[in-house]
């Protein structure tokens, strides 16, 4: 009897460690199922996704993710630059099931930082600024690399020798683009200037297109733009001179007046930072993407553009992946006449960043906060 109660404790104790044993595996199995949750990103766009311009290229970018990740996708257009607003945007995103906010204008990061404060388990991506958090990570392009290169068109095909460009905000940004393209410009065409207005929006077609037409009555016959919409490249078409395209090919929207275009191309950054939050390997970084990364680039030149240009333009590309042309090498000059970068010396990424100078040839003012 004894050895018939001692065999059944000895069943009874290794059915309950089974039990437990199996109880522990599936708590073990649903905690590493919980920690590799489907990401579901959330975009937030400053404009609408058929603007032409800046927010139509990231919504392409959040495309191609979709079609490379297969990862699910929502957005938000059209959302102002105002902190409260941003927030509210998000809360709604993250209500939805985003883990993962993508915030896609400079004006968007006062917000973007609170909300990231407010959600440490969601991951947020912010574009074009400096602000860090555990959770936050920034991304932008190189795109004074690209606008290097169009100013070699534009330098090339301008017969009076002043070009337009119609600028957002008076912010770095916008600056050391037009620093950039008044490089590549004067690099074919010394005599060449630029002559900049500023719009103080990012999108206003109405307001863009009366700036480009301002230029155009002071005897500019190339208009460039750091802006997000058609609205330049409209007025100069109508007006019988020509222009470069910002952000997208924009050849199509105005053929008979673009040359080329500057463009980004977010999808590839977007694929390779959500494969990283999928792996549990996200970084609170800045990420600068230039020409080698495909993130920024210029479209190939359009029958406008000068016998030559082509040529010109790859040839300087070539050497900017190369590493041999940095572009903000010195001697460079500002509007006054006095050396900002000695001769052999190379700007750093960090000056770069936060350029608050105009250089030699560039007619217009930075106005003081």
């Amino acid at each position: 009897m004894k050895k018939v109660i001692k065999l059944v404790a000895t069943a009874l104790v290794m059915s309950s460690m089974l039990l437990a044993g199996c109880s522990s595996k599936s708590e073990g199995t649903s905690a590493k199922n919980d920690s590799k949750k489907e990401v579901k990103v959330g975009f937030v766009y400053i404009g609408d996704v058929n603007d032409g311009g800046y927010t139509q290229a990231h919504d392409t970018g959040r495309k191609y993710l979709e079609k490379e990740t297969g990862v699910k996708t929502i957005y938000k257009e059209s959302v102002k630059e105002d902190k409260a607003a941003v927030e509210q945007v998000v809360d709604d995103l993250v209500d939805q099931g985003a883990n993962v906010i993508v915030g896609t204008s400079f004006g968007f990061q006062d917000g973007i930082l609170e909300s990231a404060k407010k959600y440490p388990d969601v991951k947020f991506l912010h574009c074009s600024g400096y602000e860090l958090n555990d959770n936050m990570a920034q991304y932008f392009g190189r795109m004074y690399q690209a606008r290097y290169l169009s100013g070699i068109v534009a330098g090339m095909k301008t017969k009076s020798n002043t070009v337009g460009y119609v600028g957002a905000f008076p912010i770095p940004e916008v600056i050391r683009g037009i620093n950039a393209f008044t490089l590549g410009l004067r690099s074919v065409n010394p005599k060449a200037t630029v002559k900049v207005v500023w719009t103080n929006t990012w999108y206003d077609p109405a307001k863009e297109k009366d700036a480009a037409l301002a230029l155009i009555d002071k005897g500019a016959d190339v208009i460039a733009q750091h802006q997000d919409s058609l609205g330049p490249q409209q007025a100069a078409e109508s007006k019988g001179v020509f222009s470069i395209g910002y952000d997208t090919d924009m050849s199509k929207s105005a053929p008979k007046s673009v040359l080329t275009s500057t463009t980004f191309d977010w999808g590839k950054y977007y694929v390779k930072e959500i494969k990283e939050i999928q792996a549990g390997n996200f970084k609170s970084e800045k990420y600068w993407g230039g020409i080698e990364t495909g993130m920024v680039d210029i479209t190939p030149l359009t029958s406008l553009a000068p016998a030559g240009a082509q040529a010109k333009v790859d040839a300087a590309k070539a050497d900017i992946i190369s590493g041999k042309n940095k572009i903000f090498v010195g001697p460079i000059k500002d509007q006054t006449g006095a050396v900002k970068v000695p001769a052999g010396t190379t700007m750093k990424d960090d000056e770069i960043w936060n350029m608050k100078w105009f250089v030699e040839g560039v007619d217009g003012s930075i106005p003081k906060n």
